[in-house]
């Protein structure tokens, strides 16, 4: 069995390949970042290490790299003879890597098993998209009829590598991916752990309004207290309130909309509360900070559950606080916090929030992300 992953960083790596692996595929990475493809290339095997209570080393082998920017074609040949194309490149890259996998698709022989893609990343039906993006780049979209387009929901934390590390990857023990199973009914996928779902959407949703929303919601307000990783804004008895207030509002949404247990997700959230909490996971406030206006955006994990509740008339004023932290967010490295900050600058509260979170001003929740924003104008003075 052969796959084909685009993105060979951490996640790649140290999660989708390390799955695809263990179920027995013959592994290739697709990147544009060439000294990753050669680093990858140099080595011919790497250990994934679990971070914490329970944690084993896996060691990956049968794997190598193409770069997609140099060689397209040994990509294109190689999703061609492919079982399975998974990515984890960010959903914003997904249309780049489209052109490839419909030039893959084209040239499969007409008697070859349906490929199974997937995109494992974090968005709300990521493959629908990648699909929309590869219909658009082939010359008969008929040969969709042979591709099995299976949306998914994954969780791993996976930190920002330390030095000497080379190719070896630290992850936290937990880890879920969700799979549709519906497009698969004909076909065979073998990912262990992985499980199958009829209805993916209340997964994806639980995941995104939870993991996510806190993730972020912790690296936010603790970066506004000065801590530096994310367990250790956690020890912070402040910080962790005010996260378990946003996780609260986003599990009456959760419930509302899914019909989730209180007790379920009550759980859930304890769960991935303690997960953050790992001390063994360098994770640091500014690698999950990143990119605050995605993060902010109107389908994301604050707007998105903050919309929803207000809609429906629940609280939001947790959520809200977390937006605030998100608005004072600042990282010179990083070009969104950077354009976020010249954005409060430059304009007025109203358009601010018009802009970033894709809300009318009609929108119940408009007012009060209004009011946060103009709160932060009012300290950049």
């Amino acid at each position: 069995m052969h796959a084909v992953h685009f993105g060979a960083g951490n996640i790649g790596r140290g999660f989708v390949g390390l799955l695809l692996h263990q179920g027995g595929y013959d592994l290739v990475f697709s990147d544009v970042a060439g000294p990753l493809v050669d680093a990858v290339n140099a080595a011919d095997r790497y250990t994934v290490r679990e971070a914490g209570p329970g944690g084993v080393d896996h060691e990956v082998t049968g794997f190598r790299a193409l770069n997609s920017a140099e060689d397209p074609e040994a990509v294109i040949e190689s999703i061609a003879t492919a079982d399975i194309v998974t990515t984890a490149v960010g959903v914003t890259v997904l249309r780049f890597v489209a052109p490839l996998i419909a030039a893959g698709i084209e040239r499969r022989a007409s008697d070859a098993a349906p490929l199974v893609v997937m995109a494992c990343e974090n968005a709300i039906r990521a493959t629908d998209q990648l699909r929309d993006e590869v219909a658009g780049a082939i010359s008969d979209v008929a040969l969709l009829d042979r591709v099995r387009f299976a949306n998914t929901a994954v969780d791993r934390i996976v930190p920002a590598p330390q030095g000497g590390s080379g190719i070896d990857v630290t992850v936290e023990p937990y880890f879920e991916w969700a799979i549709e199973s519906g497009p698969l009914a004909d076909v065979s996928v073998h990912i262990p752990g992985a499980h199958f779902v009829d209805e993916l959407g209340p997964y994806i949703e639980r995941k995104l309004f939870t993991v996510n929303t806190g993730h972020a919601a912790t690296a936010y307000l603790g970066a506004l207290r000065g801590y530096e990783r994310i367990a250790e804004a956690l020890g912070d008895e402040a910080v962790a309130s005010a996260v378990e207030a946003a996780l609260r509002e986003t599990s009456a949404v959760l419930s509302a909309v899914h019909g989730f247990s209180d007790r379920e997700l009550a759980d859930y959230r304890a769960t991935i509360l303690e997960r953050f909490r790992n001390p063994e996971l360098p994770d640091t406030v500014h690698r999950v900070g990143r990119q605050p206006l995605r993060k902010l955006s109107r389908n994301d994990r604050f707007i998105g559950p903050a919309a929803m509740a207000a809609e429906r008339e629940l609280p939001t004023e947790a959520l809200v606080g977390a937006v605030r932290a998100a608005l004072a967010f600042e990282d010179a490295d990083d070009e969104q916090a950077v354009e976020l900050q010249a954005l409060l600058r430059a304009e007025s509260a109203e358009e601010v929030t018009a802009t970033i979170t894709g809300l009318g001003a009609a929108h119940p929740l408009f007012g009060a992300v209004r009011d946060a924003v103009a709160a932060r104008q009012a300290e950049l003075g």
